[in-house]
């Protein structure tokens, strides 16, 4: 990852884990931006967006080359990344989108918390075998489902936005909120399955921007001089 990229990724990173954390910070269910039935599902729900948040700021560190030379540092932010962020947020995910009562939601959010543990062991896997190509492979993925916190919410007025028939004449703001409400099961599904897709293809393409062009087999040549 370029180092623009990065830097630019930790400071929406920060904006938005900002925004995400500030109703939670005083502790009160009633400040809550999502409905809760009670205390346990709202202290799930704070320890989720508090740990999202962990790792949604110390995930773009782990691509900025200064950070990276200085092996120990990049270590310990990693371990701090993976058990104090991934962890703990995608096991509280679980139960926060059971909660839901949305089936899209169930399956979309649960779904991505699989796939959060599992490329963040992949990752920590790779590191331990020294495998560093493969360890920052799995660390784009693992970032790019940790990203879904700032994707979902780009993506839902966004869908708005598509929905408005004519410049300035779009519905009142009651039925737009009704409508936001509904798409929050789509963009929390489609944003995960978006940046797999793109961080994928920026994979790949560094994968054949590295691989040696193949030498012409010299053999045949020599058998073609003859």
């Amino acid at each position: 990852m370029r180092r623009p990229t990065a830097w630019l990724l930790l400071i929406v990173a920060i904006v938005f884990g900002a925004v995400l954390t500030y109703p939670y910070l005083s502790l009160d269910i009633d400040n809550s931006r999502l409905d809760v039935r009670d205390s346990l599902h709202y202290s799930v729900l704070v320890v989720h967006i508090f740990t999202a948040t962990v790792a949604l700021v110390l995930g773009p560190l782990q691509f900025i080359p200064k950070v990276r030379a200085r092996k120990r540092i990049h270590r310990t932010l990693g371990r701090v990344y993976l058990l104090a962020g991934v962890l703990p947020s995608a096991v509280a995910t679980i139960p926060v989108a059971m909660w839901s009562g949305r089936t899209l939601t169930q399956i979309g959010l649960t779904t991505a918390a699989v796939l959060w543990l599992i490329t963040g062991g992949l990752a920590y896997r790779a590191a331990r075998r020294r495998d560093f190509s493969a360890h920052r492979a799995w660390m784009m993925r693992n970032y790019a489902l940790t990203f879904l916190a700032v994707t979902s919410r780009i993506l839902i007025p966004v869908f708005l936005l598509l929905q408005i028939p004519v410049p300035f004449g779009g519905t009142d703001a009651g039925s737009n909120a009704d409508r936001a409400t509904s798409m929050i099961p789509i963009g929390q599904t489609l944003g995960w399955i978006i940046n797999l897709i793109v961080v994928e293809f920026l994979i790949r393409r560094a994968s054949a921007r590295r691989k040696p062009p193949s030498r012409p087999d010299l053999h045949a040549e020599d058998k073609a001089t003859r």
